[in-house]
């Protein structure tokens, strides 16, 4: 009977601690656009073909990431690098809170390593961008005048195979009061990619008036803080020791190839955590 008695209260335990944990995860996940899909964007920094390298190795991540989770990627746009990894490429990733789990992924991203590109096999620094922006879909109030935009259409150069490259489908939009640039080349129709590019340009234009509204309300509450995209979150470092190690939060894995596998939940999960207890710390001193 006893033994009955303390069975039930595990089980109670286990329960209530399931309970607590999607809890948590509701209150990390209440986000305006916590709960879209997201628009991840990657582009190389300087340092060449070790740059461009390394941005194929984050796209490689996070495709390994959704596979492992749950969640759907499609590559909307892909230019490979002129001597190994990309020089540009763009995911749509769907599926429940997309962007409430990527959204921490945003900013730049910096790799220690012995270049394989390097004879003298020194060790390089490198630098990548991740831009995460959730897709938009519905009650977005933002108007673009045509006459902003230059459209230019070409050959599609990334995954798609032979039927794609035949014409001039791809497209890419330049918002030239902004100088935003957006391109999609998966489709093989031309008004296809055009609708993806304009939908992206409007998550774009709407983020980016929603940072300056806050960076408003910052200036006016006193509050002090970096909303710089450029701004380094993550270092990976694969020698002289191996560190992965988040430059906001502070947590850390020294298991580098497991990282690069995908499997990143755990700097996800923090970085949920921290940016919770920031927010609501910042609205209490308000």
């Amino acid at each position: 009977m006893d033994q009955d008695i303390f069975v039930d209260a595990d089980q109670q335990l286990i329960a209530l601690s399931k309970d607590f944990d999607a809890f948590q995860k509701n209150l990390f996940y209440s986000g305006k656009y916590d709960s879209e899909d997201a628009i991840l964007e990657f582009h190389p920094g300087a340092g060449g073909t070790e740059a461009h390298d390394w941005a194929g190795m984050l796209l490689r991540m996070y495709e390994r990431y959704c596979e492992a989770y749950g969640f759907h990627y499609r590559v909307m746009d892909f230019i490979e690098g002129e001597e190994a990894g990309i020089s540009s490429a763009t995911l749509l990733v769907t599926g429940k809170n997309a962007y409430g789990n990527l959204r921490g992924e945003n900013g730049v991203h910096r790799l220690v390593r012995i270049s394989p590109f390097d004879a003298g096999g020194s060790r390089h620094t490198s630098f990548a961008s991740v831009s995460v922006v959730p897709e938009i879909k519905e009650g977005i109030d933002i108007k673009i005048n045509p006459t902003d935009l230059r459209i230019d259409t070409y050959h599609s150069s990334g995954a798609g195979g032979q039927n794609v490259n035949k014409t001039e489908s791809a497209v890419r939009i330049t918002h030239l009061p902004t100088g935003i640039v957006v391109s999609c080349q998966i489709e093989r129709d031309q008004l296809a990619n055009k609708e993806f590019c304009m939908a992206m340009l409007k998550s774009k234009l709407f983020q980016l008036e929603e940072k300056k509204r806050q960076a408003e309300m910052d200036k006016l509450g006193g509050v002090k803080k970096d909303i710089s995209f450029s701004s380094q979150i993550r270092s990976y470092v694969f020698c002289p020791y191996t560190l992965v190690k988040d430059h906001r939060d502070d947590y850390s894995e020294v298991n580098v190839q497991s990282v690069m596998d995908g499997n990143i939940q755990g700097f996800i999960d923090n970085y949920l955590k921290w940016d919770f207890k920031r927010t609501h710390s910042a609205k209490k001193t308000a």
